[in-house]
Order: structure tokens, then C-alpha cells, then sequence
């Protein structure tokens, strides 16, 4: 079974997106985050079912979209994902985070 692992950028990201949406309501916001995060369990059974990430050259790169927002993620191995940023799908991807 796969394993999902946030990396720190990641969960930045989160805390950025809770905190944005907090600003109109706290509930709205911890129920919009929580989703999100259980979104990216259909990883773990099919780690491949996210898009190629356009913008990247590694097929091991993908994305899951949930609402407005890319869910970046590495497939690192058979038994492991790293989800890498997420952002609101109207922003571009910035690379220099992938090197």
C-alpha cells in the first residue's frame, strides 16, 4: 500500500489556503482543507491517476485537481508519494521549487 507524505512546502500551503479562506469563516475553511487533504487518498490505490504536470519533464511529476486548486505531487516509489505544493490553478507553477 502506498504511502502519502506532505512535505513541509506542502503543508505550508494548506495552512496558507486555511487561513485564506478563514478570513470569511473558519468552518468553511477547516471543511474546504480537510477535503482537500482526502482528495489525494485515491493515490493510494491508484498513484498514476492524476495528469502529467504540463510544466515538467519527470513523468513522475502529476497533479490532482480539487476545485481551483493543483495538488502537485512525486510519485518516489512503489510504496511512496510526496505531495509537493499546492496552489490555486489560476497561478502559474513555480519550477524553481523542483530542481
Amino acid at each position: 500500500m502506498v504511502k502519502i507524505k506532505w512535505t513541509s512546502q506542502s503543508i505550508e500551503d494548506l495552512a496558507s489556503i486555511f487561513e485564506y479562506i478563514a478570513r470569511d469563516s473558519h468552518q468553511i475553511a477547516s471543511i474546504f482543507v480537510e477535503r482537500l487533504y482526502f482528495h489525494t487518498d485515491q493515490l493510494i490505490e491508484n498513484p498514476f491517476s492524476g495528469r502529467k504536470v504540463s510544466e515538467m519533464k519527470d513523468k513522475n511529476v502529476r497533479e490532482l485537481i480539487y476545485k481551483n486548486y493543483r495538488i502537485v505531487y512525486r510519485i518516489i516509489n512503489n510504496d511512496e508519494i510526496q505531495i509537493l505544493t499546492v496552489f490555486n490553478s489560476f497561478k502559474l507553477l513555480d519550477l524553481r521549487n523542483f530542481k
